[in-house]
């Protein structure tokens, strides 16, 4: 709960999901896996999915060479040379088609490099977290003497409950004043000091008004103080 660091840009993830990567792997391995029957239509369904425009160019390439194989195939056998053309159309169907596929498989699965960053769980824990806080408060102001039971808000202290992150400021030393958002050890001993004087807060309003905190923190320390009396 210190006060956040300065914002710093994320590098995208490298990797994908287990899931992702095989279901790209997959995709990238069809052209190969149907001995190139399949290769137009991969690139088509990737081209129509991301709407790029090398995909789209891509798709017609291999679409045109489909064809062409297509066309030459009932004359094998009839005319020279019309085994060898099939057979290139094919390699390049197959393996050229698989090599393309594997080289541009994070483009079509993970374009913006994105898929590693798992932010929907990181929303979910802050959300538990203000919950926790939300319940502590609640068992706080029902049954005090449990609260100091429970340790709630004395980070400073070994405990089994969780309370999300609260400090209760009318107990806990100036080591975990400190914990709160914006509190700097100088501040922490002012609390401190102010606390032993004044017998205590009620809340954070309160607690920045008596012991004259900068204004814009109030709003923080409301999030994550308790006051247990």
């Amino acid at each position: 709960m210190n006060a956040p660091a300065p914002y710093e840009p994320r590098v995208p993830s490298d990797s994908m999901p287990p899931g992702r990567a095989a279901l790209s792997v997959t995709w990238a391995a069809l052209p190969f896996l149907t001995l190139g029957y399949a290769t137009p239509f991969t690139f088509a369904a990737a081209a129509l999915w991301r709407r790029s425009a090398h995909l789209l160019v891509s798709s017609a390439v291999y679409i045109g060479v489909f064809a062409l194989m297509l066309y030459l195939l009932p004359d094998i056998g009839k005319q020279d040379g019309t085994q060898q053309a099939v057979g290139v159309l094919l390699f390049v169907l197959a393996v050229v088609g698989c090599g393309h596929a594997f080289l541009i498989r994070r483009r079509v699965f993970d374009p913006h490099g994105l898929a590693g960053i798992d932010n929907e769980a990181v929303v979910e824990r802050v959300r538990r977290q203000r919950l926790l806080r939300e319940k502590a408060r609640e068992l706080a102001a029902s049954d005090p003497g449990l609260a100091k039971e429970l340790r709630i808000g004395r980070p400073d202290l070994t405990r089994q409950y969780q309370d999300g992150g609260l400090v209760d400021v009318n107990h806990a030393p100036a080591e975990a004043l400190t914990l709160l958002p914006g509190i700097t050890p100088e501040l922490a001993a002012r609390i401190e000091r102010v606390r032993a004087e004044a017998g205590g807060f009620v809340s954070a309003e309160e607690m920045s008004a008596v012991a004259g905190l900068p204004p814009q923190l109030t709003g923080d320390l409301a999030d994550y103080t308790v006051f247990i009396r």
